[in-house]
């Protein structure tokens, strides 16, 4: 069964191509290559709370806010115990792609 990717199942349109790009932009998370495959997504989209200047960020307080995200949950089930949290996400967008 394919997992969702966080535009996918927050449907906020700021995927490339998404409707709402042109008003609010790609999403980060969205082109994070560094972090593709992280927690089975593509680029940062089962990584997203550890991706700065997401639409979730200018909402709410990043990562705390995040524990309590219905997608971030999601994906804590979905992984369970190879669901990468924050550390190795962090180190990957470090890295050059």
């Amino acid at each position: 069964m394919p997992v969702p990717n966080c535009w996918e199942f927050m449907r906020c349109g700021r995927e490339p191509g998404g409707d709402k790009v042109e008003d609010l932009g790609v999403c980060p998370a969205a082109t994070a290559k560094q972090l593709d495959g992280i927690n089975n997504g593509r680029h940062g989209g089962r990584a997203c709370w550890g991706v700065p200047n997401t639409h979730c960020q200018e909402i709410r307080s990043k990562v705390l806010g995040c524990v309590d995200c219905t997608f971030f949950k999601l994906v804590q089930e979905q992984e369970g115990v190879d669901f990468v949290v924050l550390q190795e996400i962090l180190q990957a967008l470090k890295d050059p792609v």
